[in-house]
Order: C-alpha cells, then structure tokens, then sequence
C-alpha cells in the first residue's frame, strides 16, 4: 500500500475510491474495502482509501476530553495496510479545511486532484461539514461530476450492525469477546514502559507499566486480561491489569495500566510494547492484604496459561 500525504500530481490509474474515518477497521469497513478492491479489479483500476487525520474534534477542540478512538493514525495504517489496497490517501485536517464545504471537497479533492471514477461508501456514510452530506447528495455529485457511486448494506454479525461506536461501548463494558468478533481481530493499544514502584517484582509478579501517548485512545473496562505481548520482533503471553491498584497504592480516578509478561524477566524501560485483548478474566478487585492478592495472581496466571496451552 503507498501511502500519500500530498495529494498534489497523484498518478493514480483509474481511482476506485472510498473515504471515511476507518476508526478501527472493523469488519464492516473491511467488507467496503474487499468490494473496493473487487471493483478495482473488474474495471482495471487502483483501489484508494481517502482518511482525514487528525481527528476533526482534536482540530476544532470540541468536546476533546470525551473523545475516544480504537486506532490513532499509526494503528491505522498497519490496519489499512493488511487489507492490500493499494493507495491510502491522508488529508491534513485544519480549521481552515473545516470550513469546505461537501460539494467543494468533491469538486476539488475527489474529482480534480484524486479523479475519482467510481466510489464505495457504507450503509451510514456522511460527511462534510456537520457530517450533513449523505448518500443522496453524493449521488447527486456522482451524476455531476460523471463517476459513478455504490453503497453497501450493513455488515451483520448476530443480527447486528457492526459500527466502531458499538465496539468502543463493548470495550468500555468489558464486553471483550463481542468486540473483538465485530473487529475480526484482537484488540490492542500500544503505548511506552515507565518505571514503577516494583511492587509487583517483590512479590514474584514483575509488570512492565505502560503508559499510553494518545488520551483519546479507547482502553477497556477496567479487570484482568490474558494478552499476547509484542516486544520488538518478539511475541509473548502476559496477564495485564486495567484499574486503581485498590490494593497496593489505591488512585481512585487514575487509570493504570500494567502487564506481567509470563516467562520474561528484563528491564524494558522507555520501549515500546503493543498488548493484544485475548480474553476478561475478572474484575479488578480490592483485597485483604498482599498475600491474598498474590495468591489470587497465582490462580489468574494458571488461568491464563491455560488459555494459552503453555
């Protein structure tokens, strides 16, 4: 997948183009860009992507502090990447760019710089300013500017639309397993390791805490998961916590994040560590003291290797 920024003296044979925040690139997304690719195919074009980053409510400051994504733009790209689509476009979003409206985005984005010949949009695509631009009116722009247009049905799973709102309020509830069926794929957040207080190492369950660079990022329902770890090229399994720490160093409010990679003993401070959801063990819970905490980690670490067939 080539990746542009700049969309100016684009060589790009015969667009065949979507457009859309893509936050997550769950199933109903890939489902758009598999029939994106099938059309590229069948009218021997190129299949392009079209993202705006960043986040318009990051640009024009609204309602930021409740703001929550799956992906922020590096997420995205390796996501988008998978799929095998040829061209990922990404828009600067700006104040002033916030201010086109629809038609002048088609005109001059769409139609005069990517030359877009035919477009597949979702069920419940809107855009523009206000996000007031729907199917309709797109379809009208269609017959005016002479591309044509296809919009596909909902992607079901259970007899449910797959959206990434429905993934975020799964995540938020702990609702792992159904969110990670909608997404096609585990969930994960990636994020930088920062010292600690070594609790956990004095009593035989050393975590690696991880701080995440993006507030808006979406983090699960506070309790305890099996993950898989990334570490550089290699992958481990670990039992992480979400939560207070009600036990040890109570910070109601303040959300912290640590995960004890099973068979790993090393000092990775100020690296960068990716945690993939496999599966909720348990609520985060307040304990009488440090020896029942640790023999609760004991069961949660035989559960997990379970899980895990290791």
């Amino acid at each position: 997948m080539i990746i542009h920024t700049d969309i100016n003296d684009l060589n790009i044979l015969n667009p065949i183009l979507t457009i859309g925040v893509f936050d997550g690139v769950h199933l109903g997304h890939q489902r758009v860009l598999d029939r994106l690719k099938e059309i590229a195919l069948e009218k021997g074009g190129e299949s392009v992507i079209v993202t705006l980053w960043p986040h318009p409510r990051l640009v024009l400051d609204k309602d930021v502090e409740l703001l929550r994504l799956l992906n922020n733009i590096e997420e995205k790209k390796y996501l988008l990447s998978k799929t095998n689509v040829d061209h990922l476009i990404i828009i600067p979003f700006t104040k002033e760019f916030s201010q086109l409206s629809a038609c002048d985005f088609i005109e001059e984005y769409l139609v005069k710089k990517i030359k877009v010949k035919h477009l597949v949009v979702g069920f419940n695509h809107q855009f523009g300013k206000d996000r007031k631009a729907g199917f309709e009116f797109l379809n009208d722009c269609a017959q005016k500017y002479g591309f044509s247009i296809e919009r596909l049905d909902a992607k079901l799973v259970n007899d449910d639309k797959v959206s990434s709102t429905k993934i975020r309020e799964f995540l938020m509830k702990g609702d792992l397993d159904i969110a990670n069926k909608y997404l096609g794929y585990e969930y994960f957040i990636s994020g930088n390791v920062v010292e600690g207080n070594q609790i956990g190492r004095k009593i035989g369950f050393p975590t690696a805490n991880i701080k995440i660079p993006e507030p808006y990022k979406q983090v699960p329902k506070d309790g305890v998961y099996a993950v898989r770890v990334q570490l550089n090229s290699d992958s481990y399994f670990g039992m992480l916590n979400i939560g207070s720490r009600p036990t040890i160093e109570p910070q109601p409010g303040l959300k912290n994040i640590e995960v004890h990679i099973l068979n790993f003993d090393q000092k990775i401070y100020n690296q960068t560590i990716t945690v993939s959801f496999v599966k909720r063990i348990r609520d985060e819970k307040k304990f009488n003291g440090i020896e029942e905490l640790t023999n609760q980690l004991s069961l949660d670490k035989i559960e997990i290797s379970k899980i895990f067939n290791i």
